[in-house]
Formats: C-alpha cells, structure tokens, sequence
C-alpha cells in the first residue's frame, strides 16, 4: 500500500445540506417564532398574539361539530366545466387540482350534526378548493342545505370563508347570490334561526348574499370582509384606507357585524345561541323532577 494511500470511511459522508422544513414558523402577526405543533394544539392560533391562521373545513367540522356526529350531504353534487372555460389553464384542470389539493370535491361541505347536543345544519366554505369561491355547486349545496332547515324547522350555521364568486363559470356564479338569499329568506320566514360565522377572508359576492344575512353574525378576530379588497378600493377612490378598515373589529364598531369570538370559544358561543334561538322542548320534564 502506498505511502499516501487510505481506505475509504466506514461512515457515509453527506456531501450537501438538504433543505427541508425545520417545523418552525415565524409568525405573520408579531414575527416570532412559533412551531407547528403548537399550532396545532391551539386551533391554528399564534400562542403569542392569538393570530388566527385558516383552518381547512375538515378541521372546522371537528372543531365546531360534536364528535363523530357530522354526517355530509349532497356530496354527490360536483362542478364541471359547462362554459369550457380557459385562461392560464382550463377550469377542469383547475377544479382537478382544487380536489387533490383540498382532498374534496367542492369548496363547501355541508352536513347535518350536533353542537352541544342540539342538532344543527352546518356549511363550511374551504379556502383550500379555488379560494373558496362560490361557484353553481356551493350555492345549490348551500341552497339545498338551508331547505332542509325550513323543512326540518333546524338552525343552520354557515362558516364563510371565501374570495368570492368564481369567474370561470361567469354569470351562473353571480346568480348563487340571488338563489342563497332566496332560500335564506324563506327560512326566516319559517322562523328558523341562521348563524353566520365570518373567518378570514370573506369577500366579494359571499359578502354580498348568505354571509350577510344571518340572524346572528359572528366574525372572529382580525379578519377581513369585504366585497371589494382594500387594495382595489384605494386605486379607485385614489387614498389610502385606515390600517384596520374591512377588518372584523372595524366593522364591530359600525354595525355590520354583532360580535367577535375567539376561535377557542366559538363552539360555546353557538351553543349559547342554539340554546336561546331553539324551542327548548324538554323544560317541562326538567321542572317535574
């Protein structure tokens, strides 16, 4: 063997760094530090400054829903690409791509289930699937759900969180907020309660139709909802809009909305108004004992 001769290691050596995701994120709110598991274990919150992230619908079912208890409707209804619309790609590749990212087939579920043991239709909007826009299948899902409350005389929560009417089927979107709001309107008459939980973003023409028009709206903390974005209306008003407006405390304070709940304390919130909106039939039975 060679003077400068060596037998190669026994132990492998990694020649590049992998880059890979450390687990750790810095917060958009207050720029600290925070790991994904808490995280999770805080419903998605910041545990420094509260900022609420999106939740996917799956886990705003779990989070709102009793355990075990949400059964989906209508899921047999799917969108598809009528117009056969284009633009940098085509709506079915897009609506392809929407269902593997989101894992469903739309971007709202909805469903029957209990919350805090009093039945309750529930709609989730998912801004996983085309930002949560409202296309013919949501409206028609949501419409059918809001029917079943009038027939089945059951409250029916709805959670928004969208960025609007989806362009790639054009007007037969814009009708969905004539068609909500119609179905809406005849569950008030029937006298049925409707909770509107506002999450951020809520915008443009889910503002503008079912979102609007709860018997109670909700908006949790620090969100924006809208019908225009604040970008859009400072270029056509030509300045600059004050640092909160659209926000869910701005508009606490002008009237649009009736209150703002944490996201821990949202499930005991509309057990409160289920409680005080739903006959409660078993009264009688409880003073007799």
């Amino acid at each position: 063997m060679g003077l400068f001769s060596r037998k190669q290691p026994n132990i492998k050596i990694q020649t590049t760094k992998r880059d890979g995701f450390s687990g750790w994120l810095k917060c958009t709110r207050c720029n600290e530090l925070i790991h994904t598991n808490e995280l999770q274990q805080n419903h998605n919150c910041c545990p420094k400054c509260d900022y609420h992230y999106r939740l996917s619908a799956d886990e705003r079912i779990k989070l709102l829903s009793d355990e075990s208890s949400f059964q989906e409707l209508f899921q047999e209804l799917a969108p598809c690409d009528f117009l056969k619309f284009s633009d940098t790609e085509s709506y079915e590749e897009r609506i392809k791509s929407a269902t593997e990212k989101s894992g469903h087939n739309e971007a709202v579920i909805v469903g029957r289930c209990t919350i805090g043991g009093y039945t309750t239709l529930l709609g989730v909007l998912d801004f996983n699937f085309m930002g949560g826009s409202m296309g013919s299948v949501v409206g028609e899902r949501l419409t059918r759900l809001i029917e079943l409350g009038v027939q089945d005389k059951t409250p029916v929560v709805i959670v928004s969180t969208s960025g609007g009417a989806r362009m790639q089927e054009s007007i037969l979107s814009l009708m969905q907020m004539a068609k909500t709001s119609a179905a809406l309107a005849k569950l008030h008459e029937a006298k049925v309660p409707y909770i509107s939980v506002l999450t951020n973003p809520t915008t443009g023409g889910v503002t503008a139709s079912f979102a609007s028009l709860g018997d109670i709206i909700i908006a949790e903390p620090n969100a924006l909802i809208c019908f225009a974005g604040p970008r859009v209306i400072e270029q056509t008003i030509g300045h600059k809009l004050p640092s909160n407006a659209q926000k869910s405390e701005f508009l606490l304070q002008h009237g649009m909305i009736d209150c703002i709940v944490k996201r821990h304390d949202l499930k005991n919130k509309l057990i409160d108004l289920l409680f005080y909106l739903t006959p409660q039939q078993d009264l009688s039975e409880d003073s007799s004992k």
